[in-house]
């Protein structure tokens, strides 16, 4: 991952997390401070959106959010057991754990923020990639059409000054195909 969150910052930050707002399962709140209890584990634990795209993933919310209270993600597995989570994370604690918190001011929460990270497994959207690259390549075709359009001029000037019918006339019905 490019930043590298502290493990304090990352303290700090669920602790002060887990004063200020009431998690939606009391078991949510027993697995982050079993996270905070070890700082292998900490070292670990990345704060991201998307979670659900990562390789093992943690969603929590709080209450007063619209969203599911618990979910623990593992490659294609999804369960909402905390239990089964917290086994999981104690059995592979050389395994990065991604966590997605969903509660109400998180853009504004200037902990929650220095230690957001970017989910580098979100997958780039493709209908969009294939927009750029659509928008790419006219932006090519126009240069190269307005390349070939000024060296014809250019060539056509050159055939006048040296008075040329014939380089002329070919130069001209080549402008034309070029313009239509």
């Amino acid at each position: 991952m490019g930043n590298i969150i502290p493990i304090v910052e990352k303290k700090d930050f669920l602790k002060s997390f887990l004063k200020q707002y009431e998690l939606k399962r009391r078991e949510c709140a027993w697995l982050l401070n079993y996270l905070m209890s070890d700082d292998q584990l900490m070292e670990r634990v990345h704060f991201v959106e998307k979670a659900a795209h990562t390789p093992k993933a943690l969603i929590i919310s709080t209450k007063g959010v619209d969203s599911i209270p618990f979910s623990f993600h593992k490659q294609k597995h999804i369960t909402t057991d905390a239990e089964k989570a917290f086994h999981d994370i104690r059995l592979n604690q050389t395994e990065d754990v991604y966590i997605e918190l969903h509660f109400n001011g998180a853009k504004q929460f200037p902990p929650y923020l220095t230690v957001l990270e970017e989910n580098p497994f979100i997958p780039e959207n493709l209908e969009l990639a294939v927009a750029y690259e659509q928008e790419a390549e006219k932006v090519l075709d126009v240069s190269i059409k307005t390349f070939k359009r000024d060296r014809l001029l250019k060539a056509i000037d050159a055939a006048l000054d040296q008075d040329d019918k014939t380089q002329f006339n070919l130069l001209v019905s080549e402008l034309q195909k070029l313009d239509q």
